[in-house]
């Protein structure tokens, strides 16, 4: 061989070894929301002979655990063998993240959901597959973040907060009382407007459902599924959910929602103390008062965010279940939990004094403790199943009319992914909701009227799978007509003396092309001045880079609902967490 080959070859083995000395590792990112078709993923360096821990944490504790994260990465902790531990951290929902687990798309070393009830969730079904949990030991706590209500603070300070207890009673009260707010001398503000997480789907939906049954019943120790299916429990949740004019997939969409349509369009919403201290610190300019946050008086789930190592798991070896403990200790560390502060969570030990931002000024009572607000358990697997089931007995019912475009441009794997996309979204429907579909192309054709879902679901799935694009694209008018049939189907509703949740759910891929209206007599003539918390909300979905992003933002911001970007990988979770909405 010559000496040019040597060194040709020689300069081979040396980036072959820089290559594996350096691996880039890519974690699985949130399932959430499908607002935009970009993913939370963590990009990290780890060198040759390191262990990676990779962490699926839910998404509250996300500036808390960036901080951890990036200060144990660099002060280089290793393991007893010596080797140098990196952690990569994924910010998901707990209920999305146990999906992923058990479903085999995401295989993280260790795992952080928001309470224990998605653990032992997760648990009960490894268990039925391999006769053992997914963690060998318990999963430790790591930090509080309680659950309450976060109201607008004049009205909150009307209830008497911070002094006054107010419990889930005060809520019912308030959300049932015909005369609404005029019962506390405030009659501008109208009828109590109340929102929550939808419990199937959030962490802070199903806990802030269970403390509502706990406040029901009176109860701060066990409960059974029989007691939640108790006459008064169920009268007082649909009192509740007859009130609620929001639902959602996460916490924060629903304070962006207050945020964006002020006190007019919800007055309170169920979510944990971190997001609201977190709205009123970042986005307190956009906010038309501060908002405060409640303790329910009758306790509340001090959601203690569990961390699991999965050494179960055949993805987890020795070696990252040894480095998944080291780093645990690191979180619990005194120094770890302080930080914890700064990031509007709170230690789990109590002797740890409260300071800025926890405090009054930013809308939380840093004298509230578990010692005075009772902590209730969190929900195992049966009182979950039960809540979620009372929920949806007890939820008002949506009518959703669904707008898809068929024009030319969706030909092909579009019009395929939107079409199986769409008969998923039509099987997790309740039979009782009600469901019509619209197609535009060069025209607007409704193809199934308003009906309800147990009467029309498998033939429309059946339709729906048959279409085919095709023409140009009528959106405008699509909007127009979608709008005049719910407003005409929501004020029969009303005549009849029932109350649903409205939506428009408007897939498209592009801009108007050969509609009849203009973008401004569409504004101006078929879609209100203003979102109103009960009326008619449109979801539109963004599909593909052409779709017209900022007319359809416009359009779901002035009806109250949420513009979600999707592609054909990403919507089908777009449609669950519309799901979610209604």
């Amino acid at each position: 061989m010559n000496r040019t080959r040597i060194i040709f070859f020689g300069i081979l083995a040396v980036t072959a070894c820089v290559i594996l000395s350096v691996v880039v590792i890519r974690f699985f990112g949130p399932e959430d929301s499908g607002e935009t078709a970009v993913s939370n993923s963590t990009e990290i360096e780890v060198p040759k002979g390191s262990v990676l821990v990779t962490l699926a944490s839910s998404n509250t504790k996300q500036n808390w655990l960036n901080q951890v994260v990036e200060k144990f990465n660099a002060e280089q902790v290793e393991t007893s063998g010596g080797s140098p531990i990196v952690v990569s951290v994924s910010h998901v929902t707990s209920g999305g993240s146990m999906n992923a687990i058990l479903d085999g798309s995401s295989q993280p070393t260790a795992w952080s959901p928001g309470d224990q009830s998605w653990v032992d969730q997760a648990n009960d079904t490894w268990r039925q597959r391999t006769n053992k949990p997914l963690a060998s030991q318990s999963c430790a706590p790591t930090v509080y973040a309680p659950l309450g209500f976060a109201m607008w603070r004049p009205m909150a300070e009307t209830l008497g907060w911070p002094q006054t207890p107010i419990g889930w009673d005060t809520i019912v009260e308030l959300a049932a009382d015909p005369e609404g707010w005029a019962s506390y001398g405030r009659p501008e503000w109208g009828q109590f407007r109340f929102g929550h997480t939808h419990p199937a789907y959030a962490n802070s939906g199903l806990l802030s459902m269970t403390s509502f049954v706990y406040g029901i019943a009176g109860k701060t120790d066990t409960l059974t599924p029989a007691e939640i299916y108790a006459p008064n429990v169920e009268e007082a949740m649909r009192q509740l959910e007859e009130n609620t004019s929001k639902y959602g997939r996460q916490a924060p969409a629903l304070l962006e929602a207050m945020a964006q349509q002020g006190p007019s369009y919800l007055h309170a919403a169920a979510v944990p103390e971190a997001e609201v201290v977190r709205f009123n610190i970042e986005r307190g300019d956009e906010l038309t008062f501060p908002l405060a946050f409640i303790f329910p008086a009758g306790g509340t789930i001090w959601a203690d965010h569990p961390y699991c190592i999965l050494d179960n798991a055949e993805w987890v070896t020795e070696k990252q279940a040894e480095a998944a403990q080291i780093f645990l200790d690191y979180l619990l560390a005194r120094d770890q939990q302080e930080m914890a502060i700064d990031n509007y969570l709170r230690p789990l030990d109590t002797n740890i004094p409260l300071h800025a931002p926890m405090n009054l000024d930013n809308g939380t009572d840093p004298s509230v403790t578990p010692k005075t607000v009772a902590p209730l358990p969190s929900p195992n697997v049966d009182i979950s199943a039960a809540v979620i089931d009372l929920f949806n007995i007890t939820k008002r019912k949506a009518t959703i009319l669904i707008v898809l475009d068929v024009s030319g441009s969706m030909e092909g794997e579009r019009i395929r992914t939107a079409r199986d996309a769409t008969v998923e979204f039509l099987s997790r429907l309740d039979a009782n909701d009600e469901v019509g579909l619209l197609i535009f192309h060069d025209s607007v054709n409704e193809l199934s009227p308003v009906t309800r879902v147990g009467n029309v679901g498998e033939g429309l799935s059946r339709r729906v799978a048959e279409l085919i694009s095709g023409g140009n694209t009528a959106l405008y008018e699509a909007v127009c007509q979608a709008v005049e049939t719910t407003t005409a189907q929501q004020a029969e509703d009303l005549a009849a003396g029932e109350t649903r949740l409205y939506g428009i759910i408007l897939l498209s891929d592009g801009e108007d092309t050969v509609g009849s209206i203009t973008e401004n007599q569409m504004f101006a003539t078929c879609l209100p001045a203003n979102a109103e918390a009960d009326g008619v909300k449109i979801f539109p979905i963004a599909f593909g880079e052409a779709a017209d992003q900022d007319v359809l933002n416009r359009i779901a911001n002035v009806t109250g609902g949420r513009l979600f970007s999707a592609d054909p990988t990403s919507i089908s979770n777009v449609y669950l967490s519309i799901s979610a909405e209604q």
